[in-house]
């Protein structure tokens, strides 16, 4: 049997304080195959992030030089820093044949989305506003302020649920993460990417 494999695009979105992260990280340990695309923003390092790990941390005239150059996917502007995904990363990934892993705000998952044909769309939300607000609390990252803000986005995004094929409720993180690791092995076998062909 000779199988081949086209490459697909993976679009995460979740309110801030969902649970995404964590998610995408036991996702990439568990499938070393997956790709994680990581996005440029003009936002500050937080403890513990790496750049050219977590994030590629530029600044505004930095940002701007890529803007000039068209070499963004998508790119927004959430919580007031800027944000953006690497055309060429992405594209180099699924030429390969790789399955290529953002994770993205709604605004720019939306924007991919209506780029890239079959992006495989998943929603992650929280099982009510006030567990997501004891998270941001918990999270202990932002002032009161900013986490009052958080939460009227995440109204607004949850908004845009039903733009996503997919939607999982982070309520326990190893059965959302179950959910998770479901879609992706069913999507790698659909007929559009996966091309087994059996010899006689």
């Amino acid at each position: 049997m000779r199988v081949s494999c086209k490459g697909m695009l993976v679009v995460i979105s979740a309110p801030s304080g969902t649970g995404k992260g964590t998610l995408c990280a036991r996702l990439l340990k568990a499938h070393p195959e997956i790709r994680f695309s990581v996005s440029v923003t003009t936002r500050k390092p937080r403890p513990g992030e790496e750049d050219h790990k977590h994030y590629h941390f530029l600044n505004d005239q930095q940002f701007d030089e890529l803007l000039e150059k068209d070499a963004f996917l998508e790119h927004a502007t959430v919580h007031g820093h800027r944000y953006g995904t690497l055309r060429a990363e992405v594209d180099a990934g699924i030429r390969a044949g790789a399955c290529m892993l953002l994770d993205i705000d709604t605004q720019g998952a939306l924007n991919v989305m209506a780029r890239i044909r079959n992006t495989v769309s998943i929603f992650i939300l929280p099982p009510s506003y006030e567990v997501l607000r004891a998270r941001l609390y918990t999270r202990n990252t932002d002032c009161q302020e900013e986490i009052e803000r958080r939460l009227s986005v995440a109204r607004e995004e949850v908004a845009k649920m039903r733009r996503y094929k997919y939607a999982i409720i982070n309520d326990d993180l190893d059965e959302a993460y179950e959910r998770l690791h479901h879609i992706v092995e069913a999507e790698k076998q659909r007929t559009i990417r996966f091309f087994p062909q059996i010899t006689d």
